[in-house]
């Protein structure tokens, strides 16, 4: 028997996950890719730029993958596990991999870290754990040392994050900072995902003397070129292509606010609103697919990301 409230809800989930591939992903990627590939000939704001996109890339490359599978499998009757839970949200590097890749991360949490002993031991071992777990987790998407230092870097940040934390908390105490305010939570994230990002570069580079060239160029290059002569349409988007990806980046934000605050998903959240606003919504996120996606005979079709792991 169809069920047409599943099917439809299933239906929305696929048609969100087009919208992150096909406008955000695969558009985002050209800047990306631009950079990445002649980042010698860059300034440190390009590079910079093209890490924050690569970030917005990888995000919604792998999110839309899950996604259209999620909404495929309601449409089918079966139900699969949510594998991202606005990420970017995240106000520590704890908090991110609890909401990034959740079926990657729950896997070598249950059958690498608790089995290693997990936090059930010294700290120096519990330590210990942390960075096998993560050298694993980065040695798992590729052999080379670009993915391991990855992978490290994440447990570094936790452990860092750990043993720092009665030093951040005397901080706070002594500025007055009311830590379960807006703003804090706010910095919070912001400082999460500057971390997260700077790891993205070692993730996107080709090899690991490329993202350390990288790195250095951001450290050293600071020309500001990107910013003066149309310096922005020189890294792969025109100026209409730019604001497109603004505001699909918008909706997107709005979307993961939703989220974040009301802990729904894009179809459970519109099937708790008025008739108008559900088909508002949906036809909105095909048009701008339809109209605004990155495909067709003159497009080089960019394959999901997480294909070639």
């Amino acid at each position: 028997m169809l069920d047409y409230d599943r099917i439809t809800s299933g239906l929305v989930l696929m048609v969100y996950g087009m919208f992150l591939k096909l406008v955000i992903a695969d558009r985002v990627s050209i800047v990306v890719d631009t950079v990445f590939n002649q980042y010698r000939s860059f300034d440190s704001i390009a590079l910079i730029v093209a890490s924050v996109c690569f970030s917005l890339q990888i995000y919604c490359d792998f999110s839309s993958y899950s996604t259209i599978a999620i909404g495929a499998a309601k449409v089918m009757g079966f139900t699969l596990m949510e594998n991202f839970d606005t990420p970017y949200f995240a106000r520590s590097i704890k908090d991110f991999w609890r909401r990034w890749h959740i079926s990657l991360s729950s896997w070598f949490r249950d059958y690498l870290y608790i089995p290693l002993g997990g936090n059930r031991c010294s700290k120096v071992r519990k330590y210990f754990n942390l960075m096998v777990t993560f050298a694993a987790s980065g040695f798992w998407h590729g052999a080379g040392w670009n993915y391991i230092i990855w992978g490290i870097l994440h447990g570094a940040y936790q452990i860092i994050g750990e043993c720092l934390m009665p030093i951040r908390k005397w901080f706070c105490k002594v500025l007055g900072m009311k830590t379960e305010s807006v703003s804090h939570k706010i910095l919070q994230t912001i400082l999460t995902f500057v971390l997260v990002t700077f790891a993205w570069i070692f993730f996107r580079a080709g090899s690991l003397r490329e993202a350390l060239d990288i790195i250095s160029r951001i450290a050293t290059e600071w020309t500001f070129e990107t910013f003066v002569s149309g310096g922005f349409l020189n890294l792969g988007l025109s100026y209409l292509e730019w604001n497109i990806l603004f505001v699909a980046t918008l909706i997107l934000f709005m979307i993961s606010l939703v989220k974040y605050n009301m802990h729904l998903s894009l179809d459970a959240f519109l099937n708790k609103q008025s008739a108008w606003f559900r088909w508002g919504v949906l036809y909105l996120l095909l048009f701008m697919t339809l109209i605004y996606g990155k495909y067709g005979p003159e497009y080089s079709q960019q394959a999901f990301i997480y294909f070639q792991f």
